[in-house]
């Protein structure tokens, strides 16, 4: 297992994590099991917006010896009254849901709690209005959350929120299919959305991806958007390659499908490789970097696709990313306008170009 850093609150968290949406399927014993197996191979993240509420009960027997190293998200707006997964704004409703959910994961603590699903801004506008923002406020304040976050679809709320709200971690739903306009979730434009990911990594706000797999129609060629399927393993480093983000969040129920995501980091360049997306992205992502990397090996020795997002990171005000970039062994000066790197972009960004460009704009 890899992990990253948030930076804004020092939590060190895997690439990789686990969604709950359909874990309560499995039963007790067996998704009791895929927990174990998760957390001994080195994940430690785990969101609770569960599709059922006897996923906590499941959380609460399988992994409370084990809450001192773990990290959970958990959803102010999330209601499993009925059992099932519902949405409420009401803050009576919030309260006894959080309450619920506490006593059956057997801890008094949250590590993340999330402001849950504000896709419109007058879900936010309720949400002040009823007290739930300034309830998880006052919960940080006594130490039972420890850090706030945001779960959103839209990334015109995305960015108000974040204007108004200090915000520690995003949700936000990644995938190419979102990213290229394909879906119920794909809010916002190309340009949009890869501004929240530049937003994040420049602010230090951690994103956690939920959807990486655009509830599993991205895997399957019949239901793609694009005619085609990508593996799991494309998907995911898809999303790990973005901007700003920390970990992916795939759902998981079963010991069989833990052991598969586990199993990412023993996949080759190849089988992770997603630059086949390039050819169906739509005619407004032609031209940009996604980062993909696989216009490597560069003769020249740069690594072109983290030069490239230190430059776009750095063009978007983060000053950091002008340190990173000073750091690097080979830098955008260095590049031999060989050509390799333009004959192998499959979304046609003429890198030897845009090698000059970031020269130009960063080498002084």
């Amino acid at each position: 297992m890899r992990y990253r850093i948030n930076k804004k609150t020092g939590d060190r968290i895997s690439e990789i994590g686990i969604g709950s949406a359909y874990m309560y399927e499995a039963g007790m014993e067996k998704a009791a099991k895929a927990l174990r197996r998760a957390c001994e191979g080195g994940i430690n993240y785990f969101d609770l917006a569960a599709g059922d509420g006897s996923c906590f009960p499941i959380y609460g027997e399988a992994l409370h010896d084990l809450r001192q190293s773990l990290f959970y998200q958990i959803h102010f707006g999330a209601d499993y009254a009925k059992g099932t997964y519902g949405w409420s704004l009401d803050l009576d409703t919030i309260k006894r849901s959080v309450e619920l959910q506490l006593k059956e994961l057997r801890t008094d603590y949250i590590d993340y709690g999330f402001i849950h699903c504000q896709d419109e801004i007058a879900d936010w506008q309720v949400y002040l209005k009823n007290g739930v923002y300034e309830y998880i406020q006052s919960l940080k304040e006594q130490g039972v959350v420890r850090h706030i976050g945001l779960s959103s679809h839209t990334p015109s709320v995305i960015q108000q929120i974040m204007d108004e709200a200090d915000i520690d971690m995003l949700m936000f739903s990644i995938n190419p299919a979102y990213d290229y306009g394909q879906g119920e979730y794909a809010k916002g434009s190309v340009d949009e959305r890869y501004a929240v990911y530049r937003r994040c990594e420049k602010e230090s706000v951690g994103i956690s991806v939920m959807k990486p797999f655009s509830g599993a129609q991205l895997l399957d060629a019949a239901l793609s958007p694009f005619g085609r399927a990508l593996t799991a393993y494309q998907c995911i480093r898809y999303a790990l390659d973005k901007p700003g983000v920390l970990t992916v969040l795939p759902g998981a129920k079963s010991l069989e499908e833990v052991e598969t995501l586990l199993a990412y980091y023993d996949a080759s360049d190849e089988e992770t490789d997603y630059s086949v997306i390039g050819t169906f992205a739509p005619p407004q992502a032609s031209g940009k970097c996604v980062y993909c990397n696989h216009c490597k090996p560069c003769p020249a020795g740069l690594d072109i696709g983290l030069i490239n997002k230190y430059y776009d990171l750095a063009k978007a005000g983060d000053g950091m990313a002008v340190e990173h970039y000073r750091k690097l062994e080979k830098k955008a000066s260095d590049c031999i306008a060989c050509g390799h790197c333009d004959r192998r972009c499959p979304f046609s960004v003429r890198q030897s170009e845009r090698m000059r460009e970031i020269r130009d704009y960063l080498d002084i």
